[in-house]
């Protein structure tokens, strides 16, 4: 008792299990999708306990709505799957249940134990292999931060905390579970997380946090690059890509993400390029219009393909090699890091071939430009470029109205040919010899 009011006047973490009745949460099971609720009567009705449990929970406390639900229980896989009609086991590391209900798909996990001396590490202190069941206080002890460390019941509607993660809301305090020095190494990946979560739910990172984030910073060169890719992927399209990346400066983690991405932004005319594409990626997340992976890498890596780009035609390169061989060598630097998929970098490469073409209003080029697959993207990179001051504000107007325009009015638009192509058609028309008369009857 005494130990508990001390962290409790010190504002510590309950190191017991505390059940949060419903008067003090708020949370009902009405607020839980269809399925996941079916998921966990059915696992109670076959003598197993069950729990939505992390984000889901954590989201629906703060009253935003979950993307998921994930379920938690005593049961083991093998236990799982023939108690749903569609269910399939997953997993090589640690084997989970993904079971289908409708367009819904939950996934369940079975309580993980939290041995340390179980768990496969490298000599970094990164865990690889960890495939162990335990307890549920110990799956909690496992969790990364105290705020998805909390188990909801939908039978008796209570909060199970383990590791004050309901006081931590309240506070607005994200906080590690652990040591921070021990649970960033066990998996780098954490503290990518740490800075989503923080910037996107609005919650300040604990203080314990912020010299641990610096100091193992250069472990995220040991993330496989698939892995990086998918956490830096959910980072930018969280809807708060901005907010993240100012986190990420501020707690030195920003250097060697996207390996060219610091240097962008201490330029001035980069930096507000890339704040104005995170901010329309932002609005349109949040406005749950599609967004395009390619198109935000590509505004993110321009900067450094136009540097390299007008380095190379400085050193007497043709403009359009040039442009090629600059994409190469941007591409090259960045999938060394990020494994952008080739899909990716193949429409990247389209949107950036794409810019000089767009410059071009005169001839029949602007037609081709208008007939490519790929227009609408890039003339929205276009527009974006326009907006940052970086092309004149009057050739996105031009492309804008050249869409709009009926076939009469486009060709009053173009501009007249000048320069050497227009000498070039004036040479063969001159060379062109006449036609030969028909001979005489």
């Amino acid at each position: 008792m005494i130990k508990r009011f001390i962290r409790r006047v010190l504002g510590l973490a309950s190191e017991q299990m505390e059940r949060v009745p419903r008067e003090k949460h708020g949370l009902s099971r009405d607020a839980l999708s269809p399925a996941a609720a079916k998921v966990c009567a059915v696992l109670r009705e076959a003598g197993f306990s069950a729990y939505v449990v992390g984000g889901a929970v954590r989201d629906l406390l703060l009253g935003i709505v979950p993307k998921d639900f994930d379920v938690a229980t005593d049961a083991r896989p093998e236990q799982i799957k023939p108690l749903f009609r569609r269910a399939l086991i997953i997993g090589r590391r640690f084997r989970l249940v993904h079971v289908m209900m409708g367009a819904d798909t939950i996934e369940v996990s079975t309580f993980r134990a939290a041995d340390p001396n179980t768990a496969e590490k490298d000599e970094h202190g990164r865990v690889l292999r960890d495939n162990v069941f335990g307890t549920q206080a110990e799956d909690a002890r496992r969790r990364d931060f105290s705020v998805n460390a909390l188990y909801f019941d939908p039978a008796t509607e209570e909060v199970v905390d383990f590791h004050g993660g309901l006081a931590d809301l309240k506070k607005r305090v994200l906080r590690v579970i652990g040591d921070p020095a021990t649970r960033f190494r066990e998996d780098p990946v954490r503290m990518l997380r740490a800075v989503r979560l923080a910037a996107k739910l609005g919650l300040t990172l604990d203080p314990t946090m912020r010299e641990p984030l610096r100091e193992l910073a250069a472990l995220m060169d040991r993330v496989p690059p698939a892995r990086l890719f998918d956490e830096m992927l959910k980072l930018l399209l969280s809807g708060h890509a901005s907010a993240c990346l100012r986190q990420l400066r501020e707690v030195g983690l920003h250097k060697g993400l996207l390996p060219l991405l610091d240097v962008i932004l201490e330029q001035p005319l980069g930096e507000r390029f890339v704040t104005l594409a995170l901010a329309q990626t932002d609005e349109r997340v949040l406005a749950e219009r599609p967004v395009s992976p390619a198109f935000l890498f590509a505004a993110l890596l321009w900067h450094e393909v136009l540097a390299a780009w007008k380095a190379r035609e400085s050193r007497g390169e043709r403009s359009i090699p040039a442009l090629e061989n600059a994409m190469d060598e941007v591409l090259d630097t960045q999938c060394a890091k990020l494994a952008i998929t080739r899909k990716l970098t193949a429409t990247m490469r389209e949107v950036w071939g794409m810019q000089p073409r767009l410059e071009t209003r005169s001839g029949q080029r602007p037609y081709r430009v208008l007939e490519a697959p790929r227009f609408r993207m890039a003339y929205d990179f276009l527009a974006l470029r326009a907006a940052s001051g970086e092309v004149p504000a009057d050739l996105e107007a031009w492309w804008r109205a050249f869409q709009a325009a009926d076939a009469e009015s486009r060709k009053a638009m173009l501009l007249p040919e000048t320069g050497p192509r227009k000498r070039r058609r004036r040479r063969r028309r001159k060379k062109t010899p006449a036609a030969p008369t028909p001979a005489a009857a």
